[in-house]
């Protein structure tokens, strides 16, 4: 497979090229600033905000995963979801596999994790932000192939388990590793089990 992997520098887009590699896939690593991912066969230099850019790159492969994540230094998050919102209504004709937050799960009272009051504030506007991107992505239907992928609420923890178990709108567990995260993300582009939906998953 041609496999895509916007933000391929990211502790999780890092780990997906690895994994796709390591299966055989062909990779190319899209990143800012052009940094080789190790495993990659082509590094690209684009941001997730050139929408004709990423658009071309999304319909050349057959899936793209995009690991991106919003300012974490105390810049705004709104650039992301304008990004994912332009990207959206571009409709690329390419398969998309997103890496989405854990805010927007539901605990056991069917409440979002984010409003729980004692969500860790420092990371509530990319929760909001990445729970605005879900709701894109599900108000677009069918008119874009899309699988947004939410992992456990502690993510990312050092240690892998080698596998990983999945749930739908509530955790599957309470931790994941970047590396199983890459193994779900991967998997994802290969069977395209989830088209359409939000699944969640866990380090087994």
């Amino acid at each position: 497979m041609r496999i895509t992997v916007i933000g391929g520098s990211g502790a999780t887009g890092s780990a997906v090229v690895a994994e796709a590699a390591r299966r055989g896939h062909t990779v190319t690593s899209v990143t800012r600033s052009g940094m080789h991912a190790e495993g990659a066969t082509a590094d690209v230099v684009a941001d997730l905000a050139d929408t004709p850019a990423v658009v071309d790159l999304v319909d050349a492969a057959d899936a793209t995963i995009i690991a991106v994540s919003p300012d974490r230094t105390g810049g705004p998050v709104q650039p992301v979801v304008d990004a994912f919102a332009a990207l959206v209504a571009a409709r690329p004709a390419g398969r998309l596999v997103v890496v989405g937050g854990a805010g927007s799960l539901l605990d056991a009272e069917g409440r979002r994790i984010v409003d729980d009051p004692a969500f860790p504030e420092d990371y509530r506007n990319e929760a909001l932000a990445f729970a605005d991107v879900l709701e894109l992505f599900r108000s677009a239907g069918d008119a874009v192939a899309w699988t947004l992928v939410s992992p456990a609420p502690n993510y990312p923890t050092e240690e892998s388990s080698g596998a990983y178990v999945s749930g739908t709108d509530s955790p599957a567990g309470p931790a994941l590793s970047a590396a199983d995260m890459a193994l779900a993300l991967v998997d994802e582009a290969e069977r395209d089990a989830h088209r359409g939906t939000r699944f969640t998953v866990a380090s087994a």
